[in-house]
């Protein structure tokens, strides 16, 4: 099946259940809209909801299904584990509880077959585009994980921009092990050549961790790639692991904004904030070894990392945003009951109205939970 086929198979899946329609809506790479999925039953004004002034965008913003007042129509999110995909609209005569209950069963099948086809089809990208993407951002979108992904103890979500301009930021966070490991890149210069910098270093950030290599082995990687293969280009990056178990944290920070700490709603200053080393691609080698740092968290306690783009970012006033605002603004979302997700992606909407969409720089943020059952 191809994916120009999962509407009209999800609308016939729905008839069955007994639904009069069932349509598929995808976010777009901003999280700023719900984009339809092409149907023959999408009525004018149908295709493009606004993610902060819909019923659908309710639904995806809270992962909670929405009804309509008739109870004719329901929203029911599309979420591949914790990572929020989109939403499927529902309507029949009367949506009983059972049949929502079908309905939701069906969302989760339908995100399945969304994300089994959106690496390899045109049609489910080009959806997901409000505009076209530069050759950088192309690359460096390629090698991007999914932006957020948990279990019951932990949860990491992340945030890039501008979506379809990137220089050579980029991120990247997986769980293998009783570890979630992250880490957060910032490439010199907003070219082609840092693209292909940011791509290199997270090929061999992999390619390391997953032969087994340490926190210092994974530095020592991208640094001698970079020295070898783009010279002349150099990038901070923070390179960290958490124990799920104990929640012990060791990173390495190689010239790059120190993360931070919240804990109780409140961060904890300098905390995290130790020497860094120097940029990668600079040849650690001639300084010694990167020097590995270790703090123990608590329950509940959430890590911020951050490109400078984000807190060099302007204000309406002018003023730059600074690491207190981005970390005041954070911990205000989550006390209102926003999860990471969301909290990131109101974080980064806030930061685009300030600069008009024009931010001068990468502005990437990733934020990890440590939540232990």
């Amino acid at each position: 099946m191809s994916a120009q086929e999962i509407p009209s198979l999800v609308d016939e899946a729905g008839r069955r259940l007994g639904l009069s329609s069932a349509l598929v809506y995808v976010a777009d790479l901003q999280q700023i809209r719900l984009v339809v999925l092409p149907h023959s039953t999408a009525s004018e004004g149908e295709e493009f909801l606004d993610i902060d002034g819909s019923l659908g965008g309710l639904a995806y913003r809270t992962q909670h299904v929405q009804n309509a007042r008739d109870g004719s129509t329901s929203w029911v999110p599309l979420i591949d584990g914790v990572e929020r995909v989109g939403v499927m609209r529902i309507s029949a005569p009367l949506l009983d509880p059972g049949l929502l209950e079908s309905c939701q069963a069906l969302a989760g099948l339908v995100t399945l077959l969304v994300m089994s086809k959106s690496t390899y089809s045109d049609l489910l990208i080009a959806r997901q585009r409000s505009r076209s993407m530069t050759t950088q951002a192309e690359l460096v979108w390629a090698f991007m994980p999914p932006r957020t992904i948990g279990t019951l103890q932990v949860t990491s979500s992340a945030f890039l921009e501008p979506a379809y301009d990137i220089g050579g930021d980029g991120f990247d966070h997986n769980l293998s092990n009783g570890m979630l490991h992250l880490t957060l890149l910032d490439a010199m210069g907003h070219d082609l050549a840092s693209g292909g910098a940011g791509a290199a270093a997270l090929a061999a950030y992999r390619a390391t961790r997953r032969d087994g290599g340490t926190l210092l082995d994974t530095a020592t990687t991208i640094d001698q790639t970079l020295s070898q293969w783009i010279p002349g280009r150099f990038m901070t990056a923070v390179i960290a692991r958490l124990d799920i178990s104990s929640g012990r944290l060791t990173w390495v920070n190689c010239g790059h904004p120190a993360p931070l700490l919240i804990r109780d709603g409140h961060v904890l200053p300098r905390a995290l904030e130790r020497t860094p080393q120097p940029p990668l691609g600079l040849g650690i080698g001639t300084v010694g070894p990167p020097t590995e740092h270790h703090a123990r968290l608590q329950p509940g306690d959430r890590v911020l990392l951050y490109s400078d783009g984000v807190t060099e970012a302007r204000a309406p006033d002018g003023s730059l945003i600074g690491e207190q605002r981005l970390a005041d603004t954070v911990i205000r979302s989550m006390a209102a009951g926003n999860n990471a997700a969301e909290t990131l992606r109101r974080l980064v909407q806030n930061l685009l109205r300030s600069e008009r969409h024009q931010l001068r720089d990468d502005a990437t943020v990733l934020l990890a939970e440590w939540h232990p059952t």
